[in-house]
């Protein structure tokens, strides 16, 4: 949901705009042709010229931080950057027509964090570009008010590789927070891959229409989502992990571990939301305050196979006519090899009833899932959509083998 900012968040960013794109750089660091900026250095304003973060180094962000078309922020293995604590939204934002190279290791990630350790501390990371929404024309990112939507399914923003973002959702009000990443009609020209949103205050991941393909994710303890879409997403993923600690532990309540939309103001709104998605193990924390696991609703369809979902009263709820219509004809949404605990609820708006998902592919309700080290293991059997070049060969459910610990090294 989009809503006016307070005035005195709207002073905030307008004098942040105001700020060029550095302080603290020494005179000859200039940013062009991959050149870089002082360790220590803050980011705030608008990127006009190619940057590089050097490898190891620490950087600061301070209010919002606009890398504008045509302009590539390229970011080194091992770089940190640390939201201020100074009560200004802290974010970083890729507009449309620029880049972002932020490609970490396993072994020396990149970290996004903030000076406050704890949920909702700053702002995250937003990217636009000019793939698809079927918002309408003129759609405006929840945060920095940047423009995206277009028709370019390729549209390239870059590559995320090796990331973790500690500690997003800095709220402007009770209803409008940021998530650790945001994707607003990115292009399937975009690689993203090993991506960790720990402890945020909103969502984990929210896809905002566009065609991004996605893989080897995992929101730890988001207060909101873990995963959330609308707007006409369409993309693909694979090896997605949500974990959600004990409420007791965290101090503040979790929501779905996906919440899925096509457009909440018009459920029938096209492009339709029609993301693909493999290998999934989702864990709630067992709230009593929010049921709910994967919350199909508002028009969207859903292709999702080999998931583990668990932790949550209803592990997979359906929503609304349109939605439950498409999971009864079984071609536009499909749910193959699915594994939940405890139950699903329907609404039967459209048809859709808990004994046609039992009786569907590999699927079983009330199932015992255990996991070791938290969220590893995996359940024999599952689709292999490997003649997709997207999808790898994994003929089981669930996001971690022991064969392939992906999580290794990088993540908290």
């Amino acid at each position: 949901m989009r809503m006016k900012m307070t005035n005195w968040k709207l002073a905030t960013l307008a004098m942040a705009a105001t700020l060029f794109a550095f302080t603290s750089c020494s005179d000859n660091d200039e940013p062009n042709n991959g050149g870089g900026v002082d360790a220590g250095s803050t980011l705030t304003g608008e990127l006009t010229k190619d940057l590089t973060l050097k490898s190891g180094n620490t950087y600061y962000l301070s209010g919002g931080y606009h890398v504008k078309s045509g302009t590539t922020l390229t970011i080194q293995p091992g770089v940190n950057i640390i939201a201020k604590d100074d009560d200004i939204v802290d974010y970083i934002l890729i507009e449309q027509g620029a880049k972002i190279d932020a490609q970490g290791t396993a072994s020396s990630p990149i970290i996004m964090t903030s000076e406050k350790k704890e949920a909702g501390a700053w702002g995250g990371l937003h990217i636009c570009g000019y793939a698809h929404t079927n918002a309408g024309t003129g759609a405006k990112s929840e945060i920095g008010d940047a423009a995206y939507g277009g028709s370019v399914e390729n549209d390239n923003s870059g590559t995320l590789r090796y990331i973790r973002l500690e500690y997003t959702g800095y709220a402007f009000s009770e209803e409008k927070e940021a998530n650790g990443v945001s994707f607003y009609g990115v292009g399937n020209g975009t690689t993203v891959e090993y991506l960790q949103a720990y402890k945020g205050s909103d969502d984990g991941f929210e896809f905002f229409g566009g065609s991004v393909n996605v893989k080897y994710l995992v929101a730890t303890s988001c207060s909101d989502d873990s995963f959330d879409w609308t707007e006409g997403w369409n993309g693909k993923g694979q090896f997605l992990v949500a974990y959600q600690q004990p409420s007791t532990t965290l101090g503040y309540e979790c929501d779905c571990l996906i919440e899925a939309d096509n457009l909440g103001s018009n459920a029938a709104a096209t492009p339709i939301s029609q993301p693909t998605l493999a290998n999934l193990t989702l864990i709630g924390n067992g709230s009593t305050a929010n049921t709910r696991g994967i919350r199909l609703r508002a028009g969207t369809y859903a292709k999702i196979y080999n998931a583990l979902v668990t932790g949550k009263t209803n592990n997979l709820t359906t929503e609304t006519k349109e939605t439950e219509e498409a999971l009864v004809g079984g071609t536009k949404s499909i749910l193959n090899y699915i594994h939940v605990a405890n139950d699903i609820k329907v609404s039967g708006l459209g048809g859709y009833t808990s004994a046609l998902f039992a009786a569907a592919t590999g699927n079983a309700i009330n199932q015992t899932l255990t996991f070791t080290d938290t969220f590893f293991g995996t359940v024999d059997g599952g689709a292999d959509l490997s003649a997709d070049s997207f999808f790898t060969k994994a003929t089981y459910k669930g996001a971690i083998s022991t064969a392939n610990n992906w999580t290794a090294g990088w993540i908290r």
